[in-house]
């Protein structure tokens, strides 16, 4: 179901306010682009030095490092909580829709902006307690095999991943606010 980009409900011309919230959208198009790149790249580390750490394991002169199990982990905590946020943007989060086709369209509309407002609280929430954290205990601690890094880094995809979650969730809100005024074709 596409909208129509120049015209509201009864084809009237819309406000121009839409025409110019509209041209940011290539901001964040950049933006999904450079997190889903970092998603990529600790995909690839992530692979690499499983790879290593288990062919280290048989295989003599290949070596077998201590922190290869915590860098692991770690960049998997980032590729989780950053493609949650890119979830957010394609609209894939889990969600209930059996019900949609028995309740008005007007009521799915403004679900559908309760759930964004929602999940932009977590997303403030996940800001301040997780950059709380991150820079609280996270600071205090090192990584075992790793002493000379801090566990900063272990608590900082929680924050990273609430400010991606912040700015995907405001285009997912203006889009949700506009599908009460641009008309549906």
């Amino acid at each position: 179901m596409a909208l129509c980009p120049h015209f509201l409900e009864g084809g009237t011309r819309m406000p121009s306010i839409f025409e110019k919230i509209d041209k940011i959208k290539p901001a964040y198009d950049i933006t999904y682009k450079i997190v889903m790149f970092i998603c990529k790249i600790l995909l690839i580390i992530d692979i690499a030095i499983t790879c290593m750490s288990v062919t280290g394991r048989y295989v003599s002169f290949i070596p077998d490092p201590a922190w290869s199990e915590e860098v692991v982990l770690t960049c998997m905590s980032y590729m989780a909580v950053l493609s949650a946020a890119l979830a957010i943007r394609r609209g894939a989060h889990i969600r209930m829709t059996a019900l949609d086709v028995y309740l008005p369209k007007a009521l799915i509309k403004v679900l559908d902006v309760a759930a964004d407002i929602a999940v932009l609280i977590l997303a403030v929430i996940m800001i301040t307690v997780g950059w709380s954290y991150a820079s609280g205990l996270g600071a205090k601690g090192t990584y075992v095999s790793m002493p000379w890094l801090s566990r900063f880094w272990m608590y900082f995809p929680v924050p990273l991943a609430g400010v991606a979650m912040v700015i995907f969730e405001i285009e997912a809100l203006y889009n949700d606010i506009k599908k009460f005024f641009v008309k549906e074709v």
